[in-house]
């Protein structure tokens, strides 16, 4: 009988951004040029590493690695947050919203594992620079990479198939711009204890130890870079780790911003705007983080886009 008073829900809607009517043309301008921006500079970046030999090293295959997943990452949320503000139709479908949960936890994850890689890598190159060339050899590297896939989709798979087990009854308004994991949950008339227990146990392994992995990476190369007594070699050293550790700091710090420092007041709002920053704006800004402050991306734009016109002088 409880099963005959229940309507099942065929699609979602989605509130989207708390903008005011009067705004949204211009908001819409803003997020279509930021959104273009991140296809653009992470396609730049994807291309150069693929096209320069030069760059043909495991910093710069993490590197394209994580200008691919910064792309779709971005690419899983944004346009139909744009479509959305174009037609004011804010529904969903109940398997595409799955969908899109699905490939929001997927590349989100990929980005994080992706990070204690190049860490890694960093690692390796600074502590163990004589045996670089053999430990971050390129099965290993191929391997690093593989794993992050493997592990990634075990895990959006799993929550994914979770959510997909609910049934969800009457509230069908997801006060977000995409599907988000804890949004489903509280709408869903179903018993919803197992979710938030593997939340609690997978959010650990997903978010904690790769941030854990990457601290004590750059323990170790600070304890390094304190014991070398050339201040060039330690101005070499922070060059080579500060557009890592500027990635670093723009997603784990709005993670931390949104789960670990909660506010009752407005909590909506804040979580809305806490994912813009790592879904819109950090994607964004990776381009211009590792090809603006790097000499060696600025050289391989030289060699691959000007190289007929200087074939030879920029080889040495």
């Amino acid at each position: 009988m409880m099963g005959r008073n229940k309507t099942v829900i065929s699609e979602f809607l989605l509130l989207g951004l708390p903008i005011a009517p009067e705004h949204q043309n211009l908001f819409y301008a803003l997020f279509l040029a930021m959104y273009l921006t991140t296809v653009l500079g992470n396609l730049l970046i994807t291309f150069l590493i693929q096209l320069d030999s030069y760059l043909h090293t495991p910093m710069y295959f993490f590197l394209s690695s994580l200008s691919f997943s910064d792309l779709c990452f971005s690419s899983v949320t944004i346009p139909k947050l744009l479509q959305t503000m174009q037609s004011q139709d804010p529904s969903i479908p109940y398997a595409g919203c799955l969908t899109q949960m699905y490939f929001f936890l997927f590349f989100g994850d990929l980005e994080s594992f992706l990070l204690v890689a190049m860490a890694y890598d960093r690692y390796v190159a600074i502590c163990f620079p004589l045996h670089y060339t053999t430990i971050m050899s390129p099965k290993l590297c191929l391997s690093l990479v593989v794993l992050c896939w493997l592990l990634t989709t075990l895990h959006a798979m799993l929550h994914t198939l979770l959510t997909a087990r609910l049934c969800f009854c009457g509230d069908n308004v997801i006060p977000h711009f995409f599907c988000d994991m804890s949004a489903l949950l509280k709408l869903s008339c179903s018993d919803t204890r197992v979710n938030e227990l593997v939340i609690f146990i997978t959010g650990g392994l997903i978010l904690v130890i790769p941030f854990l992995l990457i601290v004590m990476s750059y323990a170790r190369i600070a304890s390094s870079i304190l014991r070398v007594p050339s201040t060039r070699g330690i101005r070499k050293a922070f060059s080579t780790c500060g557009s890592h550790l500027s990635v670093v700091s723009l997603l784990y710090g709005t993670v931390i911003a949104l789960y670990l420092c909660p506010s009752a007041k407005n909590s909506t709002v804040k979580e809305t705007v806490m994912a813009m920053m790592y879904t819109v704006v950090t994607p964004m800004l990776n381009p211009f983080i590792y090809s603006l402050r790097n000499r060696d991306m600025k050289g391989a734009l030289g060699r691959v886009f000007w190289k007929k016109k200087t074939p030879f002088s920029l080889c040495c």
